[in-house]
């Protein structure tokens, strides 16, 4: 723990996936909100690097134990009060843009999608600073967009449309009241204008509207490349992948907001520069007003 803690931000970064500041911050929030306190073996900052270094590499409990010197049986009660301990950040941390929040999980028993692996899908709105305003996280992966959209905007403390807002939304979508998709039949992905500029109104809302919706594969690709967990094949029940996933979208945004500049969101950045398909959002697309919401499919 001291080496992890003593080291360089750089070093910090390599293995529990935030600054030494951001950590020390998280675990004094934990500390302020009486969520979390020092067991008589276990401080909190060990409680919170084990956690951390769970979700970010999806680590094995027993090489979290040959590393941190500690038995299973701490290593596995550990992961479910951390669990439960970061939850309770998300009504401080996941800020819906009418101020309701509420965690949503939803109750689905885990079952095999398509292509015979089981799947889930997870529905977020994101805004352009890069962070996550709604998720509601547990639905099957066969489930048609329509109907977690219809979940999320059913709940009592589900997803809000502010008076005067709209969501920007992929092509799964139907165009509604407070949502606006690209228009079908007309090609939206960034790539294919790359030799070929739009040539009506249609070609060119669509273009406007991809640039717009990078925000979320931006944040995506991120929160993958932070939190291993997301993208590898997990070793939990269902109800432990889907609180993973909470999880990891609520520390997603305690680092955004306390280091926006972070090695991993500026290393996400330059691949964008780089890749056609994942062209930076422009300064037009940061002053808009607009919100975005993207269902995002991932294997579990």
């Amino acid at each position: 723990m001291n080496i992890i803690l003593n080291g360089s931000d750089v070093h910090c970064v390599g293995h529990i996936r935030m600054s030494k500041h951001v950590f020390c911050e998280l675990c004094n929030a934990l500390r302020r909100n009486s969520f979390l306190c020092s067991t008589k073996n276990v401080s909190v900052q060990e409680q919170v690097l084990i956690f951390l270094e769970i979700v970010g590499f999806n680590e094995r409990f027993r090489k979290i134990e040959a590393h941190f010197i500690r038995s299973i049986e701490s290593i596995h009660r550990c992961l479910p009060t951390m669990l439960q301990v970061v939850l309770k950040l998300y009504p401080i941390l996941i800020k819906s843009l009418d101020g309701t929040v509420q965690p949503e999980i939803t109750n689905n028993h885990r079952f095999h999608g398509r292509k015979g692996t089981t799947i889930q899908n997870v529905l977020a709105a994101i805004n352009f600073n890069l962070k996550f305003t709604y998720v509601l996280a547990g639905w099957e992966g066969s489930a048609y967009d329509s109907c977690i959209l219809n979940d999320a905007l059913e709940r009592s403390h589900g997803l809000q449309i502010p008076q005067d807002k709209y969501y920007l939304v992929d092509a799964g979508y139907e165009l509604c009241k407070g949502f606006i998709p690209p228009y079908r039949g007309i090609r939206y992905h960034l790539q294919e204008y790359s030799d070929c500029p739009p040539q009506n109104e249609k070609k060119l809302f669509n273009l406007r509207h991809a640039s717009l919706k990078t925000s979320v594969e931006c944040d995506f690709a991120i929160l993958k490349r932070r939190f291993c967990v997301i993208d590898n094949e997990p070793f939990w029940d269902f109800k432990t992948q889907v609180n993973m996933v909470l999880a990891s979208c609520i520390l997603h945004n305690h680092i955004v907001d306390l280091d926006p500049n972070d090695m991993i969101i500026q290393g996400v950045d330059i691949e964008a520069v780089i890749q056609p398909q994942n062209v930076q959002i422009t300064q037009n697309s940061q002053e808009s007003q607009s919100y975005q919401t993207q269902r995002e499919r991932r294997e579990v």
